[in-house]
């Protein structure tokens, strides 16, 4: 009886303990997309995205946003897997819009990777945009509305002028800061 207890032990799976093997899958594909989204190619992030139906727009959009506004990698963390499926891949850049503001200071841009059966099914990030970022981008609207109407529109949801918009934003970001400055 305690032979036949240890066999079915041990034949027993640990579903609470994530596979190391598919959560390694999953760094690897992550790895993938972050190249993509870097080389700048368009259909190499596509192709990888082919499965993120409803990420591939926003991603797409940013992708050539990041490329407007000259994004350079700074740092390239280590992917990390949080689960079986969750993939977190954070990369500092130094970017023009931070530049206009005249801050040192590099962002750090997270990518959530959910990653099923070796394919990217969506993508979502975060930022640690610094709050003067914010604030800029509030000013803009209040103050420079027709800056960003025409070029932004449809902006993180495919919208036609990436490159244009990150433009004018980085435009507007200058004329914010340089305000700033002359009022203290």
């Amino acid at each position: 009886i305690f032979y036949i207890i240890l066999v079915l032990l041990g034949s027993c799976k640990n579903t609470s303990r994530p596979n190391a093997f598919l959560m390694q899958t999953n760094i690897f594909v992550a790895n993938q997309f972050v190249d993509a989204f870097y080389s700048f190619n368009r259909d190499s992030l596509a192709s990888i995205l082919s499965n993120a139906v409803e990420s591939q727009s926003e991603i797409l959009y940013y992708q050539k946003w990041a490329e407007c506004g000259n994004y350079k990698v700074i740092n390239r963390h280590k992917c990390i897997a949080k689960n079986d499926s969750m993939v977190l891949c954070p990369i500092t850049v130094k970017d023009d819009l931070i530049g206009a503001l005249k801050i040192d200071f590099n962002v750090t841009d997270t990518f959530h990777l959910t990653i099923t059966e070796g394919k990217i099914r969506s993508v979502q990030t975060s930022s640690n945009d610094p709050d003067i970022y914010h604030k800029a981008k509030e000013w803009i609207k209040k103050n420079h509305p027709e800056l960003i109407e025409e070029p932004c529109k449809g902006i993180w949801e495919g919208g036609p002028t990436p490159c244009e918009c990150v433009k004018t934003m980085v435009k507007g970001f200058a004329e914010f800061i340089s305000r700033e400055l002359s009022d203290t």
